[in-house]
């Protein structure tokens, strides 16, 4: 068997076809494709108005959940060594910012002991926020204590900073 009939064999039991020749295969690949698109709109259109209802009691934080994503991952910082160093990846994507957001978001890595190793951000004046920060604790080691920063506190901490900024009337 060929290289393309190989390809043509496994896009064919991906796509779960039962075309004979090549055209039928790519026909029946495509509308798989399609449906998978479809899929996934509406998905994502469930989760939208999810998060719109879940938030509904305020209007500001409605409109502040479904414009913000706050995703946090643990890493391994160093893994080298027998004591393998943990960090976490935060990534942070706003339609709109406000002044002093990060600020307020570095201040809530610094109030859960984290330091920011490496930072990718960008923002335009009002419009759109992207963070991507590396943060280490000091005390991060695998296998942590039950006072441990873990990811779902610093999701927490920077949807809260966040929020707050988002709210802050800009009496300072």
């Amino acid at each position: 068997m060929s290289g393309k009939e190989k390809k043509l064999q496994l896009l064919r039991s991906v796509t779960k076809s039962n075309a004979a020749n090549k055209t039928s295969i790519l026909v029946d690949a495509s509308k798989y494709i399609k449906e998978l698109k479809d899929k996934v709109e509406e998905a994502a259109a469930a989760s939208s108005a999810a998060d719109t209802d879940s938030s509904s009691s305020s209007s500001s934080g409605s409109a502040m959940a479904a414009a913000t994503q706050v995703s946090v991952s643990s890493v391994d910082l160093d893994s080298s060594n027998s004591s393998c160093r943990r960090g976490f990846r935060i990534n942070v994507s706003m339609e709109r910012t406000r002044p002093g957001l990060l600020v307020s978001v570095l201040e809530a890595f610094e109030d859960l002991g984290l330091d920011v190793l490496d930072a990718d951000v960008s923002c335009a004046d009002d419009t759109a926020f992207r963070l991507q920060a590396l943060g280490s604790g000091q005390g991060q080691q695998q296998g942590g204590g039950s006072g441990s920063v873990d990811e779902q506190k610093v999701r927490q901490a920077v949807l809260q900073a966040i929020s707050i900024c988002m709210n802050d009337d800009g009496d300072e």
